[in-house]
């Protein structure tokens, strides 16, 4: 059931929004400044591919003196718009019964899209 939810992912705008945040980190990575904003839209990216059957959980990594900040600077700088739009989709998927759990794939991209740094991007197949 996961393989035909990302199909169907795919098809309907997930490929596109997957494409556009890895050509984002690639755009990123171009300063070295970038790199660690460039790894977390590469993960934004990869949730994008293949939501369905992905967890997005905690890093082992204590939060402290680099994830806070540079989370703080994330959502300055588009961090917040990303939420508000993964936010909008999931609301408006929510309202039809069929898209109930791609709107919660919305949803768990807004977590992911709010406050990257200090969580890891897991695939469960």
């Amino acid at each position: 059931m996961k393989f035909i939810g990302n199909i169907i992912w795919w098809v309907c705008g997930g490929f596109e929004a997957a494409i556009g945040y890895f050509s984002a980190s690639l755009a990123i990575c171009c300063t070295i400044i970038g790199i660690p904003v460039a790894l977390q839209t590469f993960k934004i990216g990869f949730l994008c591919l293949w939501p369905f059957g992905a967890e997005v959980r905690q890093t082992d990594m204590p939060p402290g003196c680099i994830a806070i900040p540079l989370n703080i600077i994330w959502i300055i700088f588009g961090g917040l718009w990303a939420c508000i739009m993964h936010l909008c989709f999931g609301a408006l998927l929510y309202i039809t019964i069929i898209g109930i759990p791609f709107g919660k794939q919305h949803f768990k991209m807004a977590g992911l899209s709010l406050a990257p740094f200090g969580k890891d991007v897991t695939l469960r197949l």
